[in-house]
């Protein structure tokens, strides 16, 4: 048992208890954790061969105890203590929403999510799984969407190493008893992700399925629920993702819907009153948008919904949700045969510079054909495309504006009336225009006369900025490349 935890760090205890029977259904455990007049109640959890376990994350500095309750008496009324202490460098808390569509770390550093998605990574073998964290951590990505069951789709066909419940494909699976080796193992890589700096958005439910996880009924459903969250709310990078296409949820024999709007909102529910620590939850959609306006969806993650715009959508999203937005599909990167799958590497980066400045967030995907169909998407591994290094060169402007941008409205004010260009906004000293696949040889800006600025005209494919000479007010026009995916960006200057 720990007797010093850094705050927003993870204090554990282990107890034994009974293992015969069925624990998971028979053995209630829970823990209060007092700090002076802060009481918080935890669930504990099943960890297998006799061992129960509660885990928190103190948000306090000083002294904690806590009292266990269980209706085992060989678990009641355990106690223990220990000394919150101050957090370490890299650890800033959980992420959570800050001015209502933007996000911020607990201690107060902004969180400005630039995300990726491997879906099945955790499923593939030892030496992949590595490959990927080696992958991550030389790239741009602070956030990654992945799955916590396995999946069944196209270019993915391999069984996984561990299954979430005991038993096998061939011989069902008994949804009352979890496989604790494989929640350990999710473990171990949510903590690689947090060493990195990345966030886990975990995907709680899929519909690609052919062990009947996406359909083990509701009362099973409800189980697993309070048992991942009970195990996993004391990671602080921990983000709560409902469903990948939460709206094609089918029985594959009758076709009639396996989970109603009803069903996805009592999971929201479960997770609520499970996890203490309020923890972001989204829920993210195929075909038809899940009312992300409902209280308990902290931000709305999105997936394309045409062809071709969806990032333009990001601050028409905004002013209906109120709420941050993040387009964690705006299709991948690569050249396989599904249309969500074969963007250039140029769109990628284009989708993101028009979704930040829009005043969202954008997450990348890559599907490149492979000989052994290891793509980035499901299985990780290595990246091969060309918007990831722009898509850093992207994260590097957006941390070094003054604050998180905001849309300036195509007629916001008699000095911005701009209906043919992209432009968000820090206040009025800072002002960020992306003219997208437009190639403007010149341009008239209509600035405050009152103000000055510095003028940087920015290569988003190219990774340059150009600082011009002297300082501008008023209308003025300056110079453009005369080529497309161009930046200007304004600075003001005292």
């Amino acid at each position: 048992m720990d007797k010093t935890v850094e705050k927003w760090g993870m204090f554990e205890a282990s107890f034994e208890g009974p293992k015969e029977g069925n624990p998971f259904l028979e053995v209630d455990f829970k823990a209060i954790f007092k700090h002076e007049n802060s009481l918080i109640e935890i669930n504990g959890f099943y960890d297998g061969d006799g061992i129960y376990k509660i885990r928190f994350m103190p948000d306090i500095l000083g002294h904690w105890t806590f009292i266990t309750k269980s209706n085992v008496q060989l678990l009641n009324g355990k106690t223990g203590d220990f000394e919150c202490i101050k957090p370490s460098e890299n650890n800033h808390g959980p992420v959570r929403v800050k001015d209502e569509f933007h996000f911020e770390y607990a201690d107060g550093k902004p969180h400005y999510s630039f995300g990726t998605t491997c879906y099945a990574w955790i499923h593939q073998s030892m030496e992949l799984q590595e490959k990927t964290l080696k992958t991550l951590k030389e790239s741009p990505f602070n956030k990654l969407r992945m799955c916590v069951f396995p999946k069944h789709y196209d270019y993915n066909h391999n069984e996984p190493l561990l299954y979430p419940f005991e038993g096998s494909l061939d011989n069902g699976f008994d949804f009352t008893k979890f496989n604790t080796k494989f929640f350990s193992h999710l473990e171990k890589r949510i903590l690689d992700l947090q060493i990195l700096g990345i966030e886990c958005d975990l995907i709680l439910f899929h519909p690609y399925d052919r062990w009947g996880f996406s359909n083990m009924g509701a009362e099973n459903d409800d189980r697993y629920l309070k048992y991942i969250v009970s195990r996993l709310s004391a990671f602080r990078n921990i983000w709560w993702a409902l469903a990948n296409e939460y709206d094609i949820f089918f029985d594959p024999i009758t076709k009639i819907p396996t989970k109603s709007l009803d069903d996805w909102d009592r999971f929201f529910h479960i997770i609520q009153r499970n996890d203490p620590y309020k923890h972001l939850r989204s829920i993210h959609n195929c075909r038809k948008f899940y009312d992300h306006g409902k209280p308990w969806v902290t931000h709305c993650s999105i997936q394309r919904v045409d062809t071709f715009r969806t990032s333009e959508n990001t601050d028409i999203w905004r002013e209906l949700y109120k709420k941050p937005i993040v387009i964690d599909e705006c299709a991948y990167e690569g050249n396989i045969n599904h249309g969500w799958g074969n963007i250039t590497g140029q769109e990628m980066t284009r989708r993101f510079w028009e979704g930040v400045v829009r005043g969202g967030y954008v997450g990348h995907g890559e599907t490149y054909v492979h000989p052994y169909d290891i793509l980035w998407w499901s299985h990780g591994g290595e990246l091969h495309g060309t918007s990831p290094e722009r898509i850093g060169f992207l994260r590097k402007i957006v941390e070094a504006a003054p604050g998180p941008i905001n849309p300036i409205s195509k007629l916001a004010t008699e000095h911005y009336p701009y209906w043919d260009v992209t432009c968000g906004a820090v206040g009025e000293d800072y002002y960020l225009y992306y003219f997208g696949f437009y190639q403007p040889t010149f341009r008239t800006f209509n600035m405050p006369k009152d103000k000055k600025y510095k003028i940087d005209i920015i290569d988003t494919w190219n990774m340059t900025i150009t600082e011009l000479q002297g300082t501008y007010s008023g209308s003025f026009r300056i110079d453009m490349p005369g080529k497309q995916y161009i930046a200007v960006r304004m600075t003001r200057v005292d």
